[in-house]
């Protein structure tokens, strides 16, 4: 059987299972091997980080936002930290559960610290040398210290809760950004998500920034198929594969931009890999995705800057 489907079948049952998520946290850990913090994960997060912070100074005349929210943080917070060494006062992180930990943590604030001596992290971001001294500081007291001081002292607050219905007030964050976490998320939570993202950001000054990742995910666990190989099933043949651990909406660029523009959402930048025309003729399509060029089907990253000086009413 090819490792996908084993893959799917296991996550389909775990999602079935209380504390899922946990559960799968500990399938990765110990049988893909997937819940690492690699080199390769941590500087492709930093580069994150440094196209949100180059969007928002473009379109907001400010070198660092004062605050932020994040959506899908994950088990490492890294993008966090990032705004925090770059001088964010306020930094948040919505996501449905709290997936990090005292050690998870640890984790990454070790990888900046490597980065730091290696002379790397200045190359990303923008350092502020007393906010890298909190955490040298942090590292050294780390077993003496609980999460929330930890995270209190990083500035960072998670909020577990719908993102759908924020507890932040209107017009109180100055960026808003993830970073490959749209894709997992169904098309009927994603818009009300965006609209309530619309609510909380400055509306004077504010930035969206959302990288997408719209490959199949499982083909970065199975080489024996290509990034497109989720786009032969119908819809109703998807919901039997896909799960609710680890969720793949299958949108497409196109239907990004056409919810963004319902919504009243700008793009003021975009940024496409055009991705692989021939190894997308390579699958039989579904007939949803056969009805557009396969130049535009064919994307399989996107990252949309949104402006909202421009935004609509809508």
């Amino acid at each position: 059987m090819q490792k996908w489907k084993q893959k799917a079948i296991v996550q389909k049952a775990i999602s079935y299972l209380p504390f899922g998520h946990k559960v799968n946290y500990l399938f990765q850990k110990y049988v893909t091997k997937g819940v690492y913090l690699t080199d390769t994960y941590f500087y492709d997060r930093l580069e994150h980080a440094k196209v949100h912070l180059d969007g928002y100074r473009k379109f907001s005349g400010n070198l660092v936002p004062a605050s932020t929210l994040e959506i899908g943080t994950g088990w490492y917070p890294t993008v966090p930290i990032c705004f925090f060494l770059s001088g964010a006062d306020k930094i948040y992180s919505v996501d449905i559960s709290f997936l990090t930990s005292k050690e998870r943590i640890q984790s990454t604030l070790l990888k900046f610290e490597e980065s730091k001596q290696a002379g790397q992290l200045e190359k990303y971001i923008p350092v502020i040398p007393e906010r890298f001294a909190v955490i040298n500081l942090l590292l050294k007291n780390y077993t003496n210290l609980t999460l929330d001081e930890i995270l209190q002292q990083l500035h960072i607050t998670y909020l577990i809760e719908d993102a759908r219905n924020l507890t932040l007030p209107d017009n109180s964050i100055d960026l808003v950004h993830s970073n490959n976490t749209f894709e997992h998320i169904y098309p009927e939570i994603l818009a009300p998500i965006l609209k309530e993202f619309k609510r909380v950001v400055k509306k004077d000054g504010g930035v969206l920034s959302h990288a997408i990742d719209m490959s199949d995910h499982f083909a970065h666990f199975d080489t024996s198929i290509n990034i497109y190989h989720f786009l032969r099933f119908t819809d109703n043949e998807w919901k039997w594969i896909d799960n609710s651990i680890q969720p793949q909406s299958r949108l497409r660029f196109y239907d990004y931009k056409k919810m963004y523009a319902e919504l009243g959402i700008p793009i003021s930048e975009e940024t496409c890999r055009a991705g692989n025309i021939t190894a997308l003729q390579n699958v039989p399509l579904a007939a949803k995705y056969a009805t557009y060029p396969l130049q535009e089907t064919a994307v399989s990253h996107c990252h949309f800057i949104s402006n909202m000086r421009s935004a609509t009413n809508s």
